[in-house]
């Protein structure tokens, strides 16, 4: 009698495995809802976006983008964290809420290392960016006035705890100048009073200030890169201003909610890489002044990883709380 007890009992759990491993291998049945947590207009919007064309081409399902802004990313994290590990619930995200984040917040409703990475899409360095009324013409006057003028020079930033906040703190660490910080909601609307003479400067991401510095509309002084970059080799870097090892970039990746399968993230990592690699995509990242990155999933933890441990040095050596 135990023998068939036994053998009832393995095909009970056969049978329960069995709809998840099927529902698996037709992975996706139905449209996928990626949430970008920050607001639209921003550089993690416009690149899912794009990606999301070719990703509904090769997985033959709608993709569907819902914007939850807020918190660095918290609140759109936090959905996605809380959302069915079946790969139907996808984070597009800047490095914030899947990186530093748990050192900057107190309470976090969701646990950051949790997430199953997905792949990183773009890498774009930062910039030095002022206002196109600005007085000052390089790096060593921005410095020398922000010295002189302690917490007058305004700066904007995406939002508390973002890497446009932390590239920030770390200038101050690195020059000893005190700035003001004038957080927003997302790039959109700091690039806006940016444009209107609100603030003074805003270390911004490359791809949008680029298009603002060749309309006239501000001014890049300086690049975060070891290297001067080929769209505007006339523009420094911060290095070559004097901060020795000053380097700064933002990336946009695509996570999923915990325990999400591993077939379904193989699935998703191949789409994605497949995208980024198409002529039609390299070139419109190229025109966006984007670098694609791809690589497994392994790949994108290790870059959390090291993006994890270099604003963790900045935050705690300015110790930098948020709510």
């Amino acid at each position: 009698m135990s023998k068939y007890l036994t053998l009832i009992a393995a095909a009970g759990v056969l049978l329960a495995v069995l709809p998840t491993t099927a529902q698996q291998a037709e992975y996706p049945s139905r449209p996928i809802k990626i949430i970008v947590c920050l607001p639209p207009g921003g550089g993690v919007d416009t690149v899912t976006r794009i990606v999301s064309d070719g990703l509904q081409r090769r997985l033959g399902q709608p993709i569907v983008i819902e914007n939850k802004g807020g918190q660095a990313g918290n609140i759109g994290a936090e959905a996605v964290f809380a959302a069915e590990p079946d790969g139907y619930t996808l984070l597009a995200s800047q490095p914030a809420p899947i990186t530093t984040n748990p050192l900057l917040y107190k309470n976090l409703s969701f646990d950051p290392t949790r997430f199953t990475p997905i792949a990183v899409m773009t890498t774009i360095p930062n910039t030095l960016t002022v206002r196109a009324d600005f007085p000052i013409k390089n790096v060593r006057e921005f410095i020398a006035y922000a010295k002189a003028n302690p917490g007058k020079l305004s700066y904007a930033s995406q939002g508390n705890g973002t890497t446009s906040h932390l590239t920030a703190v770390m200038f101050e660490q690195a020059t000893g100048a005190k700035l003001l910080h004038v957080p927003y909601r997302g790039t959109a609307p700091a690039i806006n009073d940016l444009m209107g003479g609100h603030v003074d400067a805003f270390f911004n991401e490359f791809a949008t200030s680029m298009e603002l510095h060749k309309a006239g509309k501000a001014r890049i002084l300086a690049v975060t890169t070891p290297m001067r970059v080929p769209e505007l080799p006339d523009v420094p870097t911060m290095q070559e201003a004097g901060l020795a090892g000053f380097v700064s970039d933002t990336w946009n990746a695509i996570s999923a909610p915990p325990k999400t399968p591993a077939p379904i993230v193989a699935k998703l990592n191949a789409a994605i890489n497949d995208v980024l690699t198409t002529p039609d995509m390299q070139t419109h990242l190229s025109l966006m002044h984007l670098q694609a990155v791809g690589g497994t999933p392994q790949r994108m933890a290790e870059i959390i990883k090291a993006d994890t441990q270099r604003w963790g040095d900045v935050i705690r050596a300015a110790n930098v709380t948020l709510e």
